[in-house]
């Protein structure tokens, strides 16, 4: 029995439904705030990072990729999970270096995402790389990524066009776009 409060509810019990390196899902079995039982199914993620590298003439570089689990290609910023001992910074710049053999000059936080708070744990730090120069990509096996270097308009377009739905990217690219007209010449 676990009975402790998770804001206005009372976790009577929690199983273990499933679980892999990259998820955890559990089961809870609650008190709602309003006296009723009831359960949650929490699927628990691997914490990750997500970049928005920019060059000097303001190009954004975006990967599209095969997504088994949405069955279709999609478009995305660069990202990826956060390993045990990383800081979300740190995973970006290793994300960045693997995926599309970048290096930035100037990191900015642009914060914090939650993709789906009703079922999903899987927080995404977001960051903003200035000042890129081009390296050697080393993508991990199994990833076949085709690199896509778009201005920051037409990245914004494909936003608005529902061309890029993957969440973190979605909000990224638009606070992104944001910092830099609060931000002139950064």
């Amino acid at each position: 029995m676990v009975n402790k409060s998770l804001g206005p509810y009372t976790v009577l019990a929690s199983r273990e439904a499933y679980a892999n390196r990259w998820i955890r899902v559990r089961e809870d079995e609650v008190i709602r705030p309003g006296g009723t039982h009831g359960s949650f199914g929490i699927v628990e993620m691997k914490p990750g990072s997500s970049v928005f590298a920019l060059t000097a003439n303001y190009d954004v570089y975006l990967v599209r990729e095969f997504k088994y689990g949405i069955a279709r290609d999609s478009i995305e910023l660069i990202s990826g999970a956060i390993e045990a001992g990383e800081t979300p910074l740190d995973a970006a710049k290793r994300e960045l270096l693997e995926e599309v053999g970048l290096l930035a000059l100037k990191w900015v936080d642009l914060g914090v995402v939650d993709p789906f708070t009703t079922v999903v744990k899987s927080p995404n730090f977001m960051f903003l790389a200035l000042g890129v120069t081009q390296e050697e990509a080393s993508p991990e096996e199994g990833e076949v990524l085709d690199v896509l270097r778009v201005p920051l308009s037409e990245a914004v377009g494909m936003v608005m066009r529902n061309e890029i739905t993957h969440s973190a990217s979605c909000v990224l690219i638009l606070k992104a776009e944001r910092w830099l007209q609060d931000h002139p010449g950064f």
